[in-house]
This record gives C-alpha cells, sequence and structure tokens, in this order.
C-alpha cells in the first residue's frame, strides 16, 4: 500500500495567511515534526501596503489617517541621524504591544528608570507573547513604535539612555 501523507490543517494555513497580512511580510514557514507548511506571496495588495507599512517605508498621504496614532510615539529622524542612547531592536517579526492588555497600563513610560530583564514591550508571533526585556538599567529616552504596530526584525523599539 502506498504510504499515507498526514492530512494538512486548513486552519494552521489559514492563521499563517493572517499572519502575513498583519505583519506584512512576504513568506512564512513552520516544522511541525513531518509536515513543513509554507505560506508566500509575490505582490502584496497595494492596501496592505499602505495599512501595514513597516515604519521604513513611506506611505501615500491617503494613508496618514492610519500612521497619525503611530506618528505619536515615532519622533522624526532623517536618515544618517544617531538617536541620544542604545536602540533595543526588535528580536523578530510580529506586532508589538506596549501594554498586557487593552486599556492596561504600558509597561514603560518615556522618562521612567528601566532595570535589565525588566519587561519593555511585548510582541505576537505565531499567536505567542514574547516579552522583551530591557538589555541593561537605564532610562527610556523614546518609544520609537505605537501599539499594536507590526514589527520587523531589527526595527528600532525603545531608546534606552
Amino acid at each position: 500500500m502506498a504510504e499515507r501523507k498526514p492530512a494538512i490543517d486548513t486552519g494552521l494555513v489559514k492563521d499563517l495567511a493572517d499572519i502575513l497580512t498583519e505583519t506584512n511580510l512576504t513568506e512564512i514557514e513552520i516544522e511541525q515534526g513531518e509536515l513543513r507548511i509554507r505560506v508566500s506571496r509575490d505582490n502584496p495588495a497595494p492596501s496592505y501596503v499602505q495599512a501595514s507599512a513597516p515604519v521604513h517605508q513611506q506611505a501615500p498621504p491617503a494613508a496618514a489617517p492610519n500612521a497619525q496614532p503611530a506618528s505619536a510615539h515615532q519622533p522624526q529622524k532623517t536618515e544618517g541621524e544617531k538617536r541620544d542612547g542604545e536602540e533595543v531592536p526588535s528580536p523578530m517579526v510580529g506586532t508589538a504591544y506596549l501594554a498586557a492588555a487593552p486599556g492596561a497600563a504600558p509597561f514603560i513610560e518615556v522618562g521612567q528608570s528601566v532595570k535589565e530583564g525588566q519587561t519593555l514591550l511585548i510582541i505576537e508571533a505565531m499567536k505567542t507573547m514574547n516579552q522583551i526585556p530591557a538589555p541593561r538599567a537605564g532610562t527610556v529616552k523614546e518609544i520609537l513604535i505605537a501599539d499594536s504596530e507590526p514589527v520587523e526584525f531589527g526595527q528600532p523599539l525603545v531608546v534606552l539612555g
């Protein structure tokens, strides 16, 4: 008899596709035992780019209403300008949250002193909440992202002084 292949979990494929949409990724791949699933898209629709554009891309003026909440936390920085302090980069792609739950107090605020290892924010990736700790003690100089904002690997999140 022929070897039977495991059934594909369509719910998992849909979840992966949703992650692509939410994070503006073009490809995602996971492995579970013998099962390996890769979901990718070649050309994201323009509405995805406008609604979920990473910080380093310039959105057209039509996307400005979606970007306004983020601009309150993202001081404008010109190319080549250095921030005063140590940038804490995102260790992964996902959605960043500044508080543990909607309506809860934020983990940090500008001007607040933090200890090494203290949670600065959380990043949700593949339905897992990942705490992002302070790499060292210091003072929060800037918060560079807005709550519920998609973030890229290596993207600066917080500046510690």
